[in-house]
């Protein structure tokens, strides 16, 4: 990118127009008081034939008028112009001091943001002064470059999150086929079992690779559909594929479906229901329970559902919307991806919706998802 400007630049702009400005203001003045010469200078009545020497030229008593209109008209000429060339200089010079003064933070804006990259997004303006326009511009680019590096802080984080956990399943999948190809008495059974792992930890990789397209697209195309969509239906539709699972493990689960309309995709928001269903039963206890409750308000659609489990301590129930978190712990568990409550918030939100968690006394934990009502 090209460092080189097209003309002068804003602080030899405004000088110029102000230069100009005063210039016109000036001449103005000046013809003013050329004109207004005639009707200032006046000559007193002298009998006829009389002669006067004026600058040393003899003058009739009939010509004095004009001659001294002239001679102030000249006078007037001159020494206006010289005043006119010390103003403009003068408003030159003041000009482009005082507008480099202005305008010195917004230089330092510009020198800031040359200077950053990913790796220096810490460097602040902070400008101090009166807090005038140039200062709130100053205070809007910190705020941005806030925003930018929390950005990238949580993009790093993600990106590095995501690595770790595709190279587990693709390190199981090197290993047993090295350590299957490594035998030469491996027989039909040994290679069954190891098509079953690797098929395991391919449908892993695969359920990763679908949660972070998901997350992806949520995050940053907004929705592409907008339905009116009757979440104890959504629950219903969730709860199926996700039932085998939670009889295995002795779970209750108590449904209390009110009819609730909003307004959304109704495949994402299966997609919420599905995911916070799935995380009541993974992270249930056995013989546990889960309660699952729809409602609504005349703005706002309600999707709660809570469950048993292990504590979960109140201080870091925020952390589970985090991308890789299962249960306040990183990247530990063997089941899940780590991105369900992170989708559910990412897909909430740009519902325009609100969701948040709390801590069950005992145990478990409580998830109440806001949305729009459909009547809203």
């Amino acid at each position: 990118m090209s460092d080189a400007r097209r003309g002068p630049g804003l602080r030899g702009r405004i000088t110029l127009l102000a230069t100009a400005l005063v210039a016109v203001v000036a001449a103005l003045l000046l013809w003013l008081g050329w004109m207004l010469v005639d009707t200032a200078v006046t000559a007193p009545t002298l009998p006829a034939g009389t002669t006067i020497v004026v600058d040393g030229v003899r003058v009739r008593a009939d010509q004095l008028a004009e001659v001294l209109r002239d001679n102030a008209r000249s006078r007037v000429l001159v020494a206006g112009s010289i005043a006119f060339v010390c103003v403009l200089l003068a408003t030159a010079l003041l000009a482009w001091t005082f507008t480099g003064r202005v305008l010195k933070p917004i230089r330092d804006v510009t020198g800031t943001a040359r200077r950053l990259s990913a790796e220096s997004l810490g460097e602040r303006i902070s400008i101090r002064g009166p807090r005038d326009e140039v200062a709130e511009l100053a205070d809007t680019f910190d705020a941005m470059l806030d925003r930018l590096q929390a950005t990238f802080s949580a993009q790093r984080q993600f990106v590095a999150n995501a690595s770790h956990e595709l190279r587990t399943p693709l390190s199981v999948i090197r290993t047993e086929l090295d350590v299957t190809l490594a035998d030469p008495n491996a027989d039909a059974d040994e290679l069954r079992r190891m098509a079953g792992v690797v098929r395991n930890a391919t449908l892993r990789a695969g359920h990763l690779v679908e949660a972070l397209l998901l997350l992806a697209r949520t995050d940053g195309l907004g929705l592409g559909v907008l339905d009116r969509v009757d979440l104890a239906q959504v629950v219903e539709a969730a709860w199926r594929p996700i039932r085998a699972d939670a009889a295995d493990r002795r779970l209750r689960p108590v449904f209390h479906p009110l009819p609730t309309s909003a307004v959304g995709d109704p495949a994402l928001l299966e997609r919420v229901a599905g995911n916070l269903l799935e995380n009541a039963v993974r992270h249930n206890v056995e013989g546990g329970w889960i309660d699952v409750r729809t409602g609504c308000t005349p703005d706002w659609a309600t999707l709660r559902v809570s469950s048993s489990g292990t504590v979960v301590d109140p201080e870091r129930v925020e952390e589970l919307f985090d991308s890789f978190r299962r249960g306040g712990v990183d990247r530990t568990a063997h089941s899940g991806t780590g991105l369900g409550l992170s989708i559910v918030r990412a897909v909430v939100r740009a519902h325009h919706g609100t969701v948040g968690a709390e801590a069950v006394p005992g145990g478990g934990l409580t998830v109440t998802v806001h949305l729009p009502a459909a009547g809203r």
